[in-house]
């Protein structure tokens, strides 16, 4: 009777100290982040970990507005360093990944030509993130305007408001697109090859994506949450970072 009342004891507990931490993830990490939770649960297995994906301007400005969340992974390092800034971050911003650009196509292309492949005729339109909320539409418009094509290719250009909505894009509403990286790594994501339908940009030609993570005031005291940010500092999220095509700090 005393072991049943101990595991009723133990029972109550686990379901008292459980709890829900909300994160919002820039959506190049879409397709990472549900083995960086899965890793995160062996270790605490009662904490859900609830996340909300969108471009990183964008939930920022939700951030600003008091959206509840309790920690903020960023495609860059502007918008945490902001958050931290106006005091609505309380850790410092750190580099948890960094990011690269690729270019997609569902066409097989010539990606010998690099960038210059862009000023073909029969790329009528291009995909990138938009560079007022998207770091990658950021360091997508740095690469084209290093390149010197920026001028010749403008008029094709086509915004998406995510990298999600950028890969989508470049799938099916043109003829190529800028994405991150990571985004190739989605199981979807399959059938298409490097070389034929996709290819690294020269990453000489923008600046370094720093991916940034900060946790929210929000989040205070919070031990669930500081859990989940030393977890995305360590080597096992490095591991599964790096599996998915980000370049470690």
């Amino acid at each position: 009777m005393l072991n049943k009342y101990i595991l009723i004891f133990f029972l109550l507990a686990t379901t008292l100290n459980a709890g829900t931490i909300n994160i919002a993830v820039a959506a190049n990490v879409s397709y990472a982040i549900n083995e960086l939770k899965k890793e995160f649960n062996k270790q605490n297995p009662s904490t859900k970990v609830r996340v909300t994906l969108g471009s990183s301007g964008k939930l920022t400005a939700q951030i600003t507005h008091q959206a509840p969340y309790d920690l903020f992974m960023s495609a860059n390092m502007k918008y945490p360093e902001a958050l931290y800034k106006k005091n609505i971050a309380i850790s410092k911003p750190i580099v948890y990944a960094k990011g690269s650009l690729a270019f997609l196509s569902s066409k097989k292309q010539d990606f010998s030509k690099g960038l210059k492949l862009l000023e073909d005729k029969s790329i009528r339109k291009i995909a990138i993130a938009n560079p007022k909320t998207a770091p990658y539409g950021i360091a997508s418009m740095e690469a084209l305007k290093n390149a010197n094509i920026y001028e010749n290719i403008k008029s094709k250009l086509v915004f998406g408001e995510s990298i999600s909505q950028t890969v989508a894009y470049s799938l099916s509403a043109t003829d190529i697109g800028l994405i991150a990286k990571s985004s190739l790594f989605s199981p979807k994501m399959s059938n298409f090859k490097e070389n034929i339908n996709w290819k690294e940009v020269d990453s000489s030609l923008y600046t370094p994506i720093n991916q940034g993570i900060v946790i929210l005031k929000n989040a205070k005291d919070n031990k669930e949450v500081k859990a989940f940010y030393d977890f995305m500092l360590s080597e096992s999220a490095k591991k599964i970072l790096q599996k998915y095509g980000y370049l470690l700090p």
